[in-house]
């Protein structure tokens, strides 16, 4: 190929490497149209890109052959979206723009194209907007228009993850907190899990690599052995399957230092008691019209051999996720005393759950029944939400988030009809998925023929039927009874619409408030009295002062109310701002909190997150509220460091793990108080059998001495476990 000059020979010979690997990677249906589609998209992005360096130094055009990839060889898509992945930030990056890709490459590549440009130039209401939410929101508007662009978006995302070193920490934190929050939940949606896993697992390397690095570390210290238990507990398994006719692959897998340590932190497990950080997977290699028959003959052949946990047994043959996952998890008792995790399923569904939603459509979209699989139904679910939803782009990227995160399950209509919905979800869920003004009259179902409130919470398999009423009407109370965006969106425009039937009313009765206290009825004043209700505008103002829930006497305490909060002065903190050229800002200059959902001590990584008239948050980085802010508001990190002193106390907190037996208690006391003359904030005592659980919360200066006091506890004859939790931790 033919390349421009600001590319050195050797970068040359890579390229060409690259686009080779491009091509055998691309194992769909291809013509010569398609190729040379792919090939001139290549060349084009190549020069496109001739001038511009990553971070690390090497030739632009390298991210997007990468991207492509991805796109051809873990998601297995084809030439639109290959050509759409090369080309995916020529007209962010260079002067060609949409209507150039369109006349060259074609209008369905430029849509792609289109929605995967960021948004540039837009003139937010206020200054705390987030640009990054505004982001996700057209990525969700693109699930309803053309699922190619976040499938593109997702493989962009995993090479830019897996080439963060370059970059500058507080990017790292904010390009792997963004991801964690919704790129890595959004390919678990939409079914792929080998995505999903790398994802995370390079997320947790960016924000808490001391906890990667330390389970790392013990994952080679029982590799071997873990390894050599599952070949013991797979070889009869073998040589049954092999005899009754099974084809077979048996698997050991293991699990990655994120899925490790969110059972770690989930559970308040160390790594010694999961059980399945190492799992067995047995890949059934036969006919599409016996699989599932092949996948339950299989379980049977465990069953020979070892006793199972029929509590932990998860059937997703009968019930398929929504991105169409399918398979039996099974746990088993080896011979040497420990439950081991198995997983049995077909090359199919192995297929569908490495590549998700691009296999899934290829093995059923010749299904007349399309219309009702589950996926289908997300989609749709996604489309209708994005067209009703009108709220800001934050409060529609935390509703989606629900969706996003949560299992499934399924319920029954009283016809019989099969529904999908997250796990969590209330007899006011599945009213407002069947229809809005069902959901904004329910008043309750009955569920399995027996009568329940509409904040009931759903079983698999439950069937419902809804029960309305005329006088029933949507409430802001309503909210506390759904987990699914789609209801929280239709329950949120029926209140909007209830709510302005008493506009008129409320109006003139504000009115009148007004003259009394001779103030100019005023949009702007109206507004003010509203914000300083805690309302969201004047239509909710119209309906509280209406219904009398604002009286008069409110109104003018509210309008006579000229008090406002003082500002915090912490100190002993240095913030180094990316606008601030390097130079060092004390604390006091710019003003911070030290924010009690994580209770960041000195010696602790801390990261600084910023808000107009605000003071800096000071956060934890593996914090999940941190997290979250840093997914929306990434532009807003800085750079944050202690300085130590020794004059200023922080709030820590542990839960220790003890037997339950006279004297721990006062050698507990003693430790704490008597040696270290700690200053107790709080100890909450809890014992269960043999074992009892305390929660103390003390004051310490710095990460050494509270690493120092945790050596001492866990040295107790009677301690089995300390752990450093957030103080509003429930224990």
């Amino acid at each position: 190929m033919n390349y421009p000059d600001t590319y050195p020979k050797e970068e040359q010979l890579e390229m060409d490497r690259l686009y080779d690997v491009l091509l055998e990677s691309w194992t769909g249906k291809k013509d010569s149209f398609d190729i040379e589609l792919v090939k001139k998209a290549y060349e084009f992005a190549a020069f496109a890109h001739k001038d511009a360096r990553r971070k690390s130094g090497e030739p632009y055009i390298f991210h997007p052959i990468a991207v492509a990839i991805i796109v051809a060889k873990d998601i297995g898509m084809g030439p639109t979206s290959i050509t759409s992945a090369l080309l995916h930030d020529v007209v962010e990056d260079t002067e060609y723009t949409e209507e150039y890709i369109a006349q060259e490459f074609g209008p369905k590549v430029a849509r792609v194209v289109k929605g995967l440009t960021k948004l540039s130039g837009i003139d937010f209401q206020n200054s705390i907007e987030s640009i990054q939410a505004e982001n996700y929101r057209k990525i969700v508007n693109s699930l309803s228009e053309d699922i190619r662009v976040i499938l593109v978006k997702l493989a962009d995302r995993l090479h830019n993850m897996r080439t963060l070193d370059s970059m500058a920490h507080h990017k790292q934190l904010k390009i792997a907190s963004e991801t964690l929050s919704f790129y890595a939940p959004l390919a678990y949606r939409l079914g792929l899990y080998a995505i999903k896993m790398e994802l995370e697992n390079l997320c947790l390397k960016y924000i808490n690599p001391q906890v990667y690095d330390s389970i790392s570390k013990q994952l080679d210290n029982i590799r071997k052995s873990k390894i050599k238990e599952l070949e013991e507990f797979a070889a009869p398994i073998r040589e049954e399957l092999e005899r009754v006719g099974i084809k077979a692959e048996i698997k050991i897998l293991e699990r990655t230092q994120s899925g490790i340590w969110e059972r770690m932190h989930k559970f308040g497990l160390s790594l010694e008691e999961i059980y399945d950080v190492f799992v067995l997977r047995i890949v059934i290699d036969c006919p599409l019209d016996v699989e599932k028959i092949q996948c339950w003959q299989t379980f049977g052949v465990l069953t020979m051999f070892y006793r199972p946990n029929n509590a932990k047994l998860r059937d997703w043959l009968s019930f398929p996720k929504t991105n169409g996952y399918e398979s039996i998890h099974a746990v088993f008792m080896s011979k040497q005393g420990n439950w081991i995790e198995t997983q049995i399923r077909t090359k199919k569904m192995e297929l569908i759950a490495e590549r998700g939603i691009m296999a899934y459509l290829k093995y059923y979209k010749q299904d007349n029944n399309a219309a009702e699989n589950s996926l289908k139904l997300w989609l749709d679910n996604v489309k209708d939400l994005t067209k009703s939803d009108d709220s800001s782009a934050i409060e529609f990227l935390s509703s989606f988030k629900l969706d996003l995160f949560n299992d499934e399950i399924f319920v029954f209509t009283p016809k019989g009809e099969m529904k999908c919905l997250p796990k969590g979800a209330t007899v006011l869920d599945f009213a407002y998925m069947i229809h809005s003004e069902i959901g904004n009259h329910c008043v309750g179902a009955n569920v399995n023929k027996k009568l329940t409130k509409m904040n009931y919470v759903l079983c698999m398999g439950d069937q419902v039927e809804i029960i309305t009423s005329a006088f029933q009407n949507p409430q802001d109370q309503h909210f506390d009874y759904l987990v699914t965006s789609l209801a929280k969106s239709r329950l949120k425009a029926g209140i909007k619409d209830y709510k302005r039937t008493f506009k008129e009313k409320g109006k003139a009765t504000l009115q009148e408030f007004f003259q009394r206290l001779d103030v100019d009825f005023s949009r702007q004043n109206r507004n003010v009295l509203a914000e300083k209700a805690g309302l969201a505008g004047r239509i909710d103002l119209y309906y509280n002062v209406a219904l009398e829930k604002l009286s008069f006497d409110d109104v003018e305490k509210l309008l006579d109310d000229k008090h406002s909060a003082t500002p915090n002065s912490l100190i002993k903190i240095i913030a180094n701002s990316k606008d601030a050229k390097a130079s060092e800002k004390e604390g006091d200059d710019l003003g911070y909190t030290i924010s009690t959902c994580c209770n960041p001590i000195p010696g602790d990584d801390v990261v600084a997150i910023s808000f107009p008239n605000q003071p800096l948050q000071i956060h934890r980085p593996d914090c999940p509220k941190a997290i979250s802010l840093m997914s929306q508001f990434g532009n807003n990190i800085v750079k944050a460091k202690w300085q130590f002193s020794d004059d200023l106390a922080f709030m820590a907190t542990l839960k220790i793990t003890a037997v339950n037996k006279m004297g721990f208690g006062s050698d507990l006391f003693s430790t704490l108080s008597g040696k270290f003359k700690l200053d107790l904030y709080s100890v909450k005592m809890q014992s269960e059998g043999g074992m009892v659980d305390a929660t103390v919360s003390f004051y310490v200066n710095n990460l050494k001495q509270l690493e120092t006091v945790i050596s001492d506890i866990e040295s107790m004859s009677l301690v089995n476990k300390v752990k450093r939790i957030e103080r509003n931790v429930e224990s």
